[in-house]
Protein backbone atom coordinates (compact mmCIF):
# COMPACT_ATOMS: atom_id res chain seq x y z
CA UNK A 1 0.00 0.00 0.00
CA UNK A 2 1.18 3.51 -0.79
CA UNK A 3 2.73 5.38 2.15
CA UNK A 4 0.91 8.59 1.18
CA UNK A 5 -2.74 9.61 1.23
CA UNK A 6 -4.15 12.82 -0.16
CA UNK A 7 -7.47 14.63 -0.22
CA UNK A 8 -8.36 15.12 -3.87
CA UNK A 9 -11.23 16.71 -5.79
CA UNK A 10 -12.40 13.73 -7.83
CA UNK A 11 -14.57 14.19 -10.93
CA UNK A 12 -16.53 10.92 -11.00
CA UNK A 13 -18.20 11.44 -14.39
CA UNK A 14 -18.71 14.03 -17.10
CA UNK A 15 -20.34 17.25 -15.78
CA UNK A 16 -20.47 15.87 -12.23
CA UNK A 17 -19.60 18.04 -9.22
CA UNK A 18 -16.15 17.76 -7.69
CA UNK A 19 -16.11 15.31 -4.76
CA UNK A 20 -13.48 15.71 -2.05
CA UNK A 21 -12.23 12.21 -1.26
CA UNK A 22 -9.22 10.61 0.36
CA UNK A 23 -7.17 8.72 -2.21
CA UNK A 24 -3.80 6.97 -2.30
CA UNK A 25 -0.82 8.49 -4.09
CA UNK A 26 2.49 6.83 -4.93
CA UNK A 27 5.84 7.66 -3.47
CA UNK A 28 7.95 9.49 -6.04
CA UNK A 29 9.61 7.32 -8.62
CA UNK A 30 13.03 8.24 -10.05
CA UNK A 31 12.82 11.72 -11.61
CA UNK A 32 9.55 12.55 -9.81
CA UNK A 33 8.84 15.07 -7.06
CA UNK A 34 6.05 14.83 -4.50
CA UNK A 35 4.69 18.27 -3.63
CA UNK A 36 2.42 19.27 -0.77
CA UNK A 37 0.07 21.63 -2.60
CA UNK A 38 -0.49 25.00 -0.92
CA UNK A 39 -2.85 26.34 -3.58
CA UNK A 40 -3.99 25.67 -7.11
CA UNK A 41 -5.50 28.02 -9.65
CA UNK A 42 -8.66 26.97 -11.47
CA UNK A 43 -8.34 27.36 -15.23
CA UNK A 44 -11.04 27.15 -17.90
CA UNK A 45 -9.28 24.02 -19.15
CA UNK A 46 -10.19 22.25 -15.90
CA UNK A 47 -13.87 23.00 -16.43
CA UNK A 48 -13.67 22.08 -20.11
CA UNK A 49 -12.14 18.71 -19.21
CA UNK A 50 -14.85 18.10 -16.61
CA UNK A 51 -17.54 18.74 -19.23
CA UNK A 52 -15.93 16.51 -21.87
CA UNK A 53 -14.63 19.29 -24.12
CA UNK A 54 -11.12 17.97 -23.47
CA UNK A 55 -11.00 14.16 -23.72
CA UNK A 56 -9.52 13.56 -20.26
CA UNK A 57 -10.56 10.12 -18.98
CA UNK A 58 -12.85 9.99 -15.94
CA UNK A 59 -13.09 9.36 -13.06
CA UNK A 60 -10.07 11.50 -12.43
CA UNK A 61 -8.40 14.42 -10.71
CA UNK A 62 -7.86 17.72 -12.52
CA UNK A 63 -5.94 20.88 -11.61
CA UNK A 64 -2.86 22.23 -13.35
CA UNK A 65 -1.83 25.50 -11.71
CA UNK A 66 -0.33 24.19 -8.51
CA UNK A 67 2.11 25.74 -6.06
CA UNK A 68 3.47 24.17 -2.92
CA UNK A 69 6.36 22.76 -0.93
CA UNK A 70 8.47 19.73 -1.85
CA UNK A 71 7.53 16.78 0.36
CA UNK A 72 9.77 14.08 -1.11
CA UNK A 73 12.01 13.51 -4.14
CA UNK A 74 12.72 10.41 -6.18
CA UNK A 75 16.14 8.94 -6.76
CA UNK A 76 18.08 10.83 -9.38
CA UNK A 77 16.49 14.18 -8.50
CA UNK A 78 19.33 16.49 -7.51
CA UNK A 79 17.97 19.99 -8.13
CA UNK A 80 15.20 19.89 -5.48
CA UNK A 81 15.20 19.26 -1.75
CA UNK A 82 12.45 18.69 0.79
CA UNK A 83 11.11 22.08 1.86
CA UNK A 84 11.73 23.89 -1.44
CA UNK A 85 8.96 26.26 -2.52
CA UNK A 86 7.84 25.45 -6.06
CA UNK A 87 5.36 26.13 -8.85
CA UNK A 88 4.15 23.27 -11.06
CA UNK A 89 3.89 23.86 -14.80
CA UNK A 90 2.91 21.78 -17.83
CA UNK A 91 4.39 18.41 -18.77
CA UNK A 92 6.71 17.73 -21.72
CA UNK A 93 8.92 14.84 -22.78
CA UNK A 94 12.21 16.76 -22.85
CA UNK A 95 13.75 14.91 -25.78
CA UNK A 96 11.72 15.57 -28.96
CA UNK A 97 12.78 18.31 -31.37
CA UNK A 98 10.54 21.09 -29.95
CA UNK A 99 11.70 20.29 -26.42
CA UNK A 100 15.36 20.21 -27.44
CA UNK A 101 15.07 23.55 -29.25
CA UNK A 102 13.45 25.46 -26.38
CA UNK A 103 9.76 25.08 -27.24
CA UNK A 104 8.39 22.50 -24.75
CA UNK A 105 4.82 23.77 -25.17
CA UNK A 106 4.91 22.18 -28.62
CA UNK A 107 6.27 18.84 -27.40
CA UNK A 108 5.46 15.96 -29.77
CA UNK A 109 3.68 14.25 -26.84
CA UNK A 110 2.04 17.36 -25.39
CA UNK A 111 -1.59 16.28 -25.80
CA UNK A 112 -1.07 12.84 -24.27
CA UNK A 113 1.07 14.15 -21.40
CA UNK A 114 -1.21 17.05 -20.48
CA UNK A 115 -4.76 16.59 -21.71
CA UNK A 116 -5.92 13.15 -22.74
CA UNK A 117 -3.71 10.53 -21.13
CA UNK A 118 -4.60 10.49 -17.45
CA UNK A 119 -1.50 8.35 -16.84
CA UNK A 120 2.27 8.39 -16.80
CA UNK A 121 3.96 7.81 -20.18
CA UNK A 122 4.48 4.14 -19.23
CA UNK A 123 0.73 3.66 -18.74
CA UNK A 124 0.77 3.58 -14.94
CA UNK A 125 -1.12 5.94 -12.67
CA UNK A 126 -0.03 7.40 -9.34
CA UNK A 127 -3.53 7.67 -7.85
CA UNK A 128 -5.86 5.00 -6.48
CA UNK A 129 -9.32 5.22 -4.99
CA UNK A 130 -10.75 2.25 -3.08
CA UNK A 131 -7.85 0.21 -4.43
CA UNK A 132 -8.63 0.97 -8.08
CA UNK A 133 -6.60 3.17 -10.42
CA UNK A 134 -7.77 6.77 -10.70
CA UNK A 135 -6.88 8.94 -13.67
CA UNK A 136 -4.52 11.80 -12.88
CA UNK A 137 -1.38 13.46 -14.21
CA UNK A 138 -3.49 16.26 -15.73
CA UNK A 139 -0.87 18.62 -17.15
CA UNK A 140 1.58 16.31 -15.39
CA UNK A 141 0.27 17.21 -11.92
CA UNK A 142 -3.47 16.95 -11.05
CA UNK A 143 -3.08 19.63 -8.40
CA UNK A 144 -6.69 19.68 -7.18
CA UNK A 145 -5.36 17.70 -4.25
CA UNK A 146 -3.30 18.19 -1.11
CA UNK A 147 -0.43 16.20 -2.68
CA UNK A 148 0.71 16.12 -6.32
CA UNK A 149 3.27 13.86 -7.95
CA UNK A 150 5.08 15.69 -10.74
CA UNK A 151 7.96 15.03 -13.18
CA UNK A 152 10.95 16.91 -11.79
CA UNK A 153 11.57 18.83 -15.01
CA UNK A 154 8.05 20.35 -14.73
CA UNK A 155 8.80 21.88 -11.32
CA UNK A 156 10.08 25.45 -10.89
CA UNK A 157 11.81 26.54 -7.70
CA UNK A 158 10.69 29.96 -6.45
CA UNK A 159 12.03 32.28 -3.73
CA UNK A 160 10.93 31.27 -0.22
CA UNK A 161 9.61 34.78 0.46
CA UNK A 162 7.37 34.86 -2.64
CA UNK A 163 3.59 34.70 -1.93
CA UNK A 164 3.30 30.97 -2.54
CA UNK A 165 -0.49 30.68 -2.34
CA UNK A 166 -0.83 33.20 -5.20
CA UNK A 167 1.77 31.77 -7.57
CA UNK A 168 0.02 28.71 -9.03
CA UNK A 169 -1.84 30.59 -11.80
CA UNK A 170 1.52 31.73 -13.18
CA UNK A 171 1.96 28.15 -14.42
CA UNK A 172 -0.72 28.30 -17.10
CA UNK A 173 -3.24 31.12 -17.63
CA UNK A 174 -1.14 34.04 -16.49
CA UNK A 175 2.04 32.76 -18.11
CA UNK A 176 0.11 32.16 -21.34
CA UNK A 177 -1.24 35.70 -21.52
CA UNK A 178 1.97 37.44 -20.54
CA UNK A 179 4.31 35.40 -22.72
CA UNK A 180 2.00 35.53 -25.73
CA UNK A 181 2.58 39.29 -25.63
CA UNK A 182 6.21 39.44 -24.47
CA UNK A 183 7.67 36.49 -26.35
CA UNK A 184 5.43 35.86 -29.37
CA UNK A 185 3.66 39.05 -30.49
CA UNK A 186 6.13 41.60 -29.09
CA UNK A 187 4.12 44.75 -29.87
CA UNK A 188 6.16 47.91 -30.13
CA UNK A 189 5.41 51.33 -28.65
CA UNK A 190 4.02 52.59 -31.96
CA UNK A 191 1.66 49.64 -32.37
CA UNK A 192 -1.91 48.98 -31.29
CA UNK A 193 -2.76 45.71 -29.54
CA UNK A 194 -6.37 44.49 -29.30
CA UNK A 195 -7.11 41.79 -26.71
CA UNK A 196 -10.31 39.80 -27.23
CA UNK A 197 -11.52 38.33 -23.94
CA UNK A 198 -10.90 39.85 -20.52
CA UNK A 199 -10.49 36.63 -18.57
CA UNK A 200 -7.35 35.52 -16.79
CA UNK A 201 -5.35 35.05 -19.99
CA UNK A 202 -6.51 38.25 -21.68
CA UNK A 203 -6.02 40.47 -18.63
CA UNK A 204 -2.60 38.96 -17.96
CA UNK A 205 -1.72 39.88 -21.52
CA UNK A 206 -3.01 43.38 -20.88
CA UNK A 207 -0.93 43.78 -17.70
CA UNK A 208 2.19 42.69 -19.56
CA UNK A 209 1.49 44.96 -22.53
CA UNK A 210 0.52 48.00 -20.47
CA UNK A 211 3.49 47.79 -18.13
CA UNK A 212 6.24 46.44 -20.36
CA UNK A 213 5.72 47.28 -24.05
CA UNK A 214 4.43 50.83 -24.48
CA UNK A 215 1.86 49.63 -27.03
CA UNK A 216 -1.58 51.21 -27.21
CA UNK A 217 -3.97 48.60 -25.81
CA UNK A 218 -7.65 47.92 -26.39
CA UNK A 219 -9.65 45.23 -24.59
CA UNK A 220 -12.85 43.70 -25.97
CA UNK A 221 -15.28 41.81 -23.74
CA UNK A 222 -18.98 41.36 -23.13
CA UNK A 223 -18.86 41.98 -19.35
CA UNK A 224 -18.89 45.68 -18.34
CA UNK A 225 -17.26 44.88 -14.98
CA UNK A 226 -14.34 43.23 -16.76
CA UNK A 227 -13.96 46.23 -19.04
CA UNK A 228 -13.87 48.49 -15.98
CA UNK A 229 -11.14 46.29 -14.49
CA UNK A 230 -9.24 46.41 -17.78
CA UNK A 231 -9.30 50.20 -17.62
CA UNK A 232 -7.93 50.13 -14.07
CA UNK A 233 -5.18 47.75 -15.19
CA UNK A 234 -4.01 50.13 -17.90
CA UNK A 235 -6.08 49.54 -21.04
CA UNK A 236 -5.97 52.58 -23.33
CA UNK A 237 -9.43 51.76 -24.72
CA UNK A 238 -12.20 49.23 -24.10
CA UNK A 239 -14.94 48.01 -26.43
CA UNK A 240 -18.10 46.17 -25.45
CA UNK A 241 -18.37 43.04 -27.58
CA UNK A 242 -22.08 43.69 -28.08
CA UNK A 243 -21.12 46.67 -30.27
CA UNK A 244 -19.71 46.54 -33.81
CA UNK A 245 -16.21 45.56 -32.72
CA UNK A 246 -14.56 45.69 -36.14
CA UNK A 247 -15.92 49.15 -36.85
CA UNK A 248 -15.05 50.37 -33.33
CA UNK A 249 -11.44 49.25 -33.62
CA UNK A 250 -11.09 50.76 -37.08
CA UNK A 251 -12.42 54.06 -35.71
CA UNK A 252 -9.88 53.94 -32.88
CA UNK A 253 -7.05 53.40 -35.38
CA UNK A 254 -8.07 55.98 -37.96
CA UNK A 255 -9.49 53.31 -40.24
CA UNK A 256 -6.24 51.37 -40.50
CA UNK A 257 -6.97 48.47 -38.12
CA UNK A 258 -4.93 47.09 -35.24
CA UNK A 259 -1.33 46.00 -35.63
CA UNK A 260 -1.58 43.10 -33.23
CA UNK A 261 -4.53 41.05 -31.92
CA UNK A 262 -4.73 38.41 -29.21
CA UNK A 263 -7.79 36.14 -29.17
CA UNK A 264 -8.19 34.86 -25.61
CA UNK A 265 -11.93 34.23 -25.35
CA UNK A 266 -11.86 30.71 -26.76
CA UNK A 267 -14.72 31.43 -29.17
CA UNK A 268 -13.92 30.55 -32.77
CA UNK A 269 -16.24 33.27 -34.06
CA UNK A 270 -14.32 35.85 -32.06
CA UNK A 271 -11.09 34.72 -33.73
CA UNK A 272 -12.73 35.34 -37.10
CA UNK A 273 -13.65 38.81 -35.86
CA UNK A 274 -10.14 39.49 -34.53
CA UNK A 275 -8.61 38.63 -37.90
CA UNK A 276 -10.94 41.13 -39.61
CA UNK A 277 -9.64 43.94 -37.40
CA UNK A 278 -6.01 43.58 -38.52
CA UNK A 279 -4.13 46.32 -40.32
CA UNK A 280 -1.83 45.47 -43.26
CA UNK A 281 0.98 43.22 -41.99
CA UNK A 282 -0.98 42.73 -38.77
CA UNK A 283 -0.55 39.59 -36.71
CA UNK A 284 -3.08 37.71 -34.64
CA UNK A 285 -2.33 35.12 -31.96
CA UNK A 286 -4.99 32.57 -31.03
CA UNK A 287 -4.62 31.31 -27.47
CA UNK A 288 -8.20 30.73 -26.35
CA UNK A 289 -8.67 27.20 -27.64
CA UNK A 290 -12.28 27.02 -28.75
CA UNK A 291 -12.67 23.29 -28.12
CA UNK A 292 -11.98 20.29 -30.31
CA UNK A 293 -14.43 21.38 -33.01
CA UNK A 294 -13.72 25.12 -33.02
CA UNK A 295 -13.16 26.52 -36.51
CA UNK A 296 -12.51 30.10 -37.57
CA UNK A 297 -12.49 31.52 -41.09
CA UNK A 298 -10.73 34.27 -42.98
CA UNK A 299 -10.53 35.53 -46.53
CA UNK A 300 -7.42 34.00 -48.03
CA UNK A 301 -6.97 36.68 -50.70
CA UNK A 302 -7.16 39.42 -48.08
CA UNK A 303 -4.67 37.53 -45.93
CA UNK A 304 -2.25 37.40 -48.85
CA UNK A 305 -2.55 40.94 -50.17
CA UNK A 306 -2.55 42.45 -46.68
CA UNK A 307 0.27 40.23 -45.45
CA UNK A 308 -1.42 39.25 -42.21
CA UNK A 309 -0.17 36.48 -39.90
CA UNK A 310 -2.33 34.11 -37.84
CA UNK A 311 -0.41 32.31 -35.11
CA UNK A 312 -1.55 29.53 -32.81
CA UNK A 313 0.11 29.93 -29.41
CA UNK A 314 0.21 27.32 -26.66
CA UNK A 315 1.24 28.33 -23.13
CA UNK A 316 2.79 31.52 -24.49
CA UNK A 317 5.59 29.37 -26.01
CA UNK A 318 7.08 29.69 -22.53
CA UNK A 319 10.09 28.10 -20.92
CA UNK A 320 8.56 27.94 -17.44
CA UNK A 321 11.88 27.84 -15.57
CA UNK A 322 12.68 31.20 -17.16
CA UNK A 323 9.29 32.87 -17.44
CA UNK A 324 7.84 32.12 -13.99
CA UNK A 325 10.80 33.55 -12.01
CA UNK A 326 10.75 36.56 -14.35
CA UNK A 327 7.05 37.20 -13.69
CA UNK A 328 7.55 36.80 -9.94
CA UNK A 329 10.33 39.38 -10.01
CA UNK A 330 8.23 41.77 -12.09
CA UNK A 331 5.40 41.37 -9.57
CA UNK A 332 7.79 42.12 -6.71
CA UNK A 333 8.80 45.33 -8.50
CA UNK A 334 5.16 46.37 -9.00
CA UNK A 335 5.26 45.95 -12.77
CA UNK A 336 3.09 42.83 -13.07
CA UNK A 337 0.21 43.06 -10.55
CA UNK A 338 -1.43 39.77 -11.48
CA UNK A 339 -2.75 39.36 -7.92
CA UNK A 340 -5.53 41.81 -8.83
CA UNK A 341 -7.07 39.04 -10.96
CA UNK A 342 -7.27 36.44 -8.19
CA UNK A 343 -9.99 35.38 -5.78
CA UNK A 344 -9.02 32.79 -3.16
CA UNK A 345 -11.40 30.04 -2.00
CA UNK A 346 -10.97 27.30 0.60
CA UNK A 347 -10.48 23.93 -1.09
CA UNK A 348 -13.83 22.69 0.23
CA UNK A 349 -15.56 25.45 -1.76
CA UNK A 350 -14.27 24.12 -5.09
CA UNK A 351 -17.76 23.71 -6.57
CA UNK A 352 -18.69 27.28 -5.69
CA UNK A 353 -15.46 28.45 -7.31
CA UNK A 354 -16.25 26.43 -10.45
CA UNK A 355 -19.73 27.93 -10.69
CA UNK A 356 -18.46 31.47 -10.32
CA UNK A 357 -15.65 30.96 -12.83
CA UNK A 358 -18.07 29.45 -15.36
CA UNK A 359 -20.50 32.37 -14.95
CA UNK A 360 -17.78 34.94 -15.57
CA UNK A 361 -18.19 36.43 -12.11
CA UNK A 362 -14.61 35.59 -11.13
CA UNK A 363 -11.53 36.18 -13.28
CA UNK A 364 -9.18 33.64 -11.70
CA UNK A 365 -10.13 31.41 -8.78
CA UNK A 366 -7.40 30.03 -6.53
CA UNK A 367 -8.09 27.08 -4.24
CA UNK A 368 -6.23 27.22 -0.94
CA UNK A 369 -5.53 23.78 0.48
CA UNK A 370 -6.10 23.01 4.17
Amino acid sequence: MSPYRTTAAVVPAENAPFLLEEVEIDSPRPSEVLVRVVASGMCQADLTARSGGIPFPLPGVLGHEGSGVVEAVGTGVSDFSVGDHVVLSFAFCGHCRPCRTGHPAYCDSWTALNLSGGKRPDGSTALRRHGEALHGHFFGQSSFATLALVPAHCVIKVPPDAPLELLGPLACGIQTGAQSVLKVLRPGPEETLAIFGAGGVGLSALIAAANLTGATTCVVDIHPARLELATRLGASHVVNARDDVVESLRDLTGGRGVDVALEASGAAGVLTQAIKTLAPMGRCAAVGGGGRDGEASFNTLQAIVRGIQIIGVNQGDALPRESIPMLIELHRRGRFPFDQLLQVYPFEDINQAATEVASGGVIKAVLRMP
